[in-house]
């Protein structure tokens, strides 16, 4: 979107411009589509949105009401950049029994985890500093490394996710700082690393002194298969992964909590980098997440079932929907279903004819760090009942037709 500056009064000096990386970083093309078909008749696959009729509103609501009748003082007053103690002690407590050991002394509560990306851009890159990113990659992490200045470098990959040879070879010819990735239900891809290559990504951070971040905010949307460990419990990954979770899935985009687990001189710039942000997370949402704790792993179960049954209308759709040599993946978990159009199909210009139509998806393009494949398309699955999937996706076909 192109801003244009009013002319200075008379008399008045032009104010100076603003910083020229604001200039070199786009916004978000999902919050741009979002805003275009925010019309209620459009059935919208865009975007990443959990399903609003799923929050627990009661029991959200119960939290907040017990903690601000039992403990207003607290929950009005500042809290530590740290987080919580409740909070990071619950946390910690999940990490642990899923498998990696964590103390609530490793945990810094973010504002979100897109928070804690930008936390760690700050914490750890130096403008022409080099990151190691998916292919694709989520759109919004390009967007921070973007404003930090750093220099993206894509990693190729398969079905299965980054090709562990290549980012071997990478990791030796570009001297990265960090490798950026979502292993578990990717976002825009659905995909999930398999263990042996998370074990790679391990062992070629620990020779070359790569740092890791893990961003994991899908792991607990699983509806098949067996769950992969972190790769931050992956020998050689141990003193250089940075974790980071999220409640938006789980709980509520709104509550705006996410949490990062880090070594402890990361978690230390990262608290630093905080308290220049916004000092810290608000405390009565702190407080009152903690108290849902004990409630969540029934409440992600019942989530679990829906978003399964969404998943299966979408896989049980495409096949009407989209022309005779497309293909798309099946995700285990997660939100988001990837499809690629047959190679005279572009998305992006697409886009406009299928929103005529009254259905939305996200082009594939923005999520390129390299050279994008604009036959590719994002679908979220989880917003949508059964029955609005499957008038959603005849839409699409109707559009798609319209194009060939």
């Amino acid at each position: 979107m192109t801003v244009i500056e009013p002319a200075p009064r008379p008399g008045t000096a032009p104010v100076p411009p603003l910083a020229a990386r604001t200039g070199a970083v786009g916004g978000s093309p999902v919050r741009e589509i979002l805003a275009v078909t925010a019309r209620p008749e459009v059935i919208n696959f865009a975007g990443g949105l959990p399903a609003p009729e799923l929050f627990d509103r009661e029991g959200i609501a119960a939290a907040f009401r017990d903690v601000l009748a039992e403990t207003p003082a607290h929950a009005l007053q500042y809290s530590t950049t740290e987080g919580e103690p409740s909070l990071r002690a619950g946390l910690a407590a999940r990490m642990t029994a899923r498998g990696l050991a964590t103390d609530a002394d490793d945990l810094l509560v973010t504002t979100g985890s897109q928070q804690g990306l930008s936390l760690l851009a700050t914490a750890l890159l130096d403008p022409g500093d080099t990151v190691l990113v998916e292919d694709p990659c989520y759109l919004a992490a390009l967007q921070v490394f973007g404003l930090a200045g750093a220099r993206v470098v894509a990693v190729p990959g398969d079905a299965d996710g980054v090709d562990p040879a290549a980012l071997e070879e990478l990791v030796v010819r570009e001297r990265p700082k960090l490798f950026y990735t979502v292993p578990t239900f990717q976002n825009p891809t659905g995909r999930t690393l398999p263990a042996e290559r998370r074990a790679a990504v391990a062992r070629a951070a620990a020779r070359a002194g790569v740092w890791i971040v893990e961003d994991d905010p899908y792991s607990e949307l699983r509806y098949e298969g067996e769950p992969v460990p972190w790769i931050a419990s992956y020998p050689g990954a141990e003193d250089r992964t940075v974790l980071l979770g999220s409640f938006s899935k789980v709980m509520a985009p709104g509550l705006r909590l996410g949490w990062l687990r880090a070594p402890a001189a990361a978690l230390r710039a990262c608290a630093v980098a905080k308290q220049a942000a916004d000092l810290h997370t608000p405390t009565v949402n702190q407080l009152a997440a903690a108290r849902c704790l004990d409630a969540l792993d029934p409440h992600v179960a019942r989530v679990r079932d829906v978003y399964r049954e969404r998943r299966d209308a979408m896989l049980a759709g495409l096949p009407g929907a989209l022309p005779e040599g497309a293909v798309w993946n099946r995700p285990e978990g997660g939100m988001f279903v990837w499809v690629r159009l047959p190679e005279s199909y572009d998305a992006t210009a697409l886009l406009p004819e299928v929103v005529r139509h009254d259905v939305a998806y996200v082009p594939g393009a923005p999520f390129y760090a390299g050279e994008p494949d604009r036959s590719t398309l994002r679908l979220c699955f989880v917003t949508q009942t059964p029955p609005e999937i499957e008038e959603g996706l005849r839409r699409l076909g109707r559009g798609l037709r319209s194009w060939s």
